[in-house]
């Protein structure tokens, strides 16, 4: 085989298996400018441990699914496992901004029965990221 039919193989395997788009810190700057304040880590703990009324009854808290420990995996209510959402403990997480979006909307969307608003969502990220 030609070294050149050797080089492309390679180059895949060296890619991350992630679509790193973004880091946390850019996503806390984005949303801290979106809201028009600064993210506050406490305002995003609580959010994440309260229990909320407004969403979905079997999905009261982040916690249902994800533990009151960002640093340790979850289970959704299906069975399925979920990786821990802190970037210290899931370098992955936070760094593909259409993931990011998704699960928001999605997730936000249960628990609160409304969307996160920008400034939620700077104060979930700083919580996340400070852990």
């Amino acid at each position: 085989m030609k070294a050149h039919l050797l080089i492309l193989p390679a180059l895949l395997m060296a890619s991350p298996a992630f679509a790193a788009d973004t880091s946390p810190a850019e996503l806390l700057a984005r949303y801290s400018a979106e809201a028009g304040t600064a993210a506050d880590p406490a305002r995003g703990r609580e959010l994440f441990l309260a229990n909320h009324s407004g969403g979905k009854p079997e999905t009261p808290s982040c916690t249902t699914c994800h533990t009151d420990d960002p640093r340790a995996a979850g289970k959704a209510r299906t069975g399925k496992a979920i990786d821990p959402l802190a970037p210290s403990a899931n370098p992955e997480r936070l760094t593909d901004s259409a993931k990011v979006e998704k699960w928001l909307g999605r997730n936000c969307d249960s628990v609160l029965g409304r969307a996160c608003t920008p400034g939620e969502k700077a104060d979930i990220v700083a919580w996340l990221s400070s852990l």
